[in-house]
């Protein structure tokens, strides 16, 4: 993991910790991050908002429902509510991280932005109930101390996994899991492509210099379903 030193990304209290922590295993502890959310009113990963708008909305419109997962203290969620969308959840582990963000929605009078405490490994969802998934850098803390890119540790892959399987079952038959990550495509794809996912993959990159990597994942509808849909309509 990386952290961009731009104080345009970040706004923090006087007695904050410094962001960026001595070793980079500490992004696994959760305590890490409680202290962190603690003091620090706000982050970006991988950029605001306004570096890929451009390609969220070939992907989202404001019909979609959408999870953001692992929110933190970012203003992903409220820059998704100016483009128009309104059936938004967001989670974070940190109860923390999800208190001070309920805070910072209602002091703004936003009401129309669930924050839930769940955990990306075990989302508290049903089957099919979201048109969109989205994480920006979420699931990079996952590959933190992963040894060979080309050949994480087992416990790593296992841990994507669960992650992946989890929003591959919550997403509606043609949702879309957004990834906008640091990770590149031929690491990634050894993982998107695993066979028990229907989805297609394509993917662009943004920003200047330093590339990040925006994944669009979509959910193909088996033949089952599309049976059944025609029997409706």
């Amino acid at each position: 993991m990386v952290e961009e030193s731009n104080s345009s990304c970040s706004s923090m209290a006087s007695s904050a910790i410094d962001p960026a922590p001595k070793s980079a295993s500490s992004y696994l502890d959760p305590h890490y991050w409680d202290e962190r959310f603690a003091v620090e009113d706000h982050y970006e990963w991988l950029k605001d908002y306004s570096h890929f708008q451009h390609l969220i909305r070939r992907h989202i419109n404001p019909s979609h429902s959408v999870l953001e997962l692992g929110c933190g203290n970012s203003r992903l969620c409220e820059d998704l509510l100016s483009d128009g969308i309104t059936q938004l959840t967001c989670i974070d582990l940190s109860s923390v991280a999800v208190h001070r963000m309920q805070n910072r929605l209602s002091d703004k009078g936003i009401k129309d932005i669930k924050v839930l405490q769940a955990d990306m490994l075990d989302l508290p969802f049903t089957n099919e109930c979201f048109d969109v998934v989205i994480e920006k850098g979420t699931m990079d803390v996952l590959f933190v101390d992963s040894g060979d890119p080309w050949k994480p540790h087992p416990e790593t892959v296992r841990k994507v996994m669960k992650m992946l399987e989890g929003v591959h079952r919550i997403l509606k038959p043609d949702g879309k899991f957004i990834s906008i990550s640091f990770g590149q495509p031929h690491f990634r794809r050894l993982l998107f492509e695993a066979p028990s996912f229907t989805w297609s993959i394509e993917w662009n990159t943004f920003g200047d210099g330093f590339h990040y990597f925006f994944y669009a994942l979509q959910k193909k509808v088996t033949k089952e379903q599309r049976m059944l849909q025609s029997c409706f309509y």
